[in-house]
């Protein structure tokens, strides 16, 4: 996804292709939904059943403890982490567990209305108040 011109039009194309694998589902009632795997890019040998992976993501304002795939603080004097690879898939009318944080994905380390791109659920133990006040989210390039 980061190396896209237009990621939301990617994302947009997959919840297509779910829509038209299972009849009766409906473009406008699609949720996405995500799993943030223990994966790196590497690891990867095989497509999804269904969605896509996505890999190149850094986590800007926070750290990622991989062994229990959950937010933590960042480490000291480190600005942007490396996030594993997340696999992104659609389903029909899902509902949100509020216990989650709903992180932004930019583009650009600039957070502006063109630069968004999507959110993701990233699970942690704070509350996700605690993230939104430090400023968390994913970013496509750290420049």
């Amino acid at each position: 996804m980061t190396g896209f011109f237009n990621p939301q039009g990617f994302l947009t194309a997959m919840r297509q292709e779910i829509t038209r694998a299972n009849k009766g589902w409906a473009l406008d009632r699609m949720v996405l939904c995500n799993e943030v795997t223990k994966w790196m890019k590497d690891d990867i040998t095989q497509p999804p059943t269904e969605g896509v992976y996505v890999y190149g993501l850094y986590l800007e304002g926070a750290g990622w403890d991989r062994r229990n795939c959950k937010l933590i603080d960042s480490k000291p004097k480190v600005l942007f982490e490396m996030m594993p690879v997340i696999r992104m898939y659609a389903e029909n009318n899902g509902t949100k567990d509020p216990r989650l944080y709903l992180c932004p994905i930019y583009k650009k380390p600039v957070r502006t209305d063109p630069n968004y791109i999507a959110a993701v659920d990233l699970r942690t133990v704070p509350p996700p108040e605690h993230w939104i006040l430090r400023g968390v989210a994913l970013l496509c390039d750290v420049k």
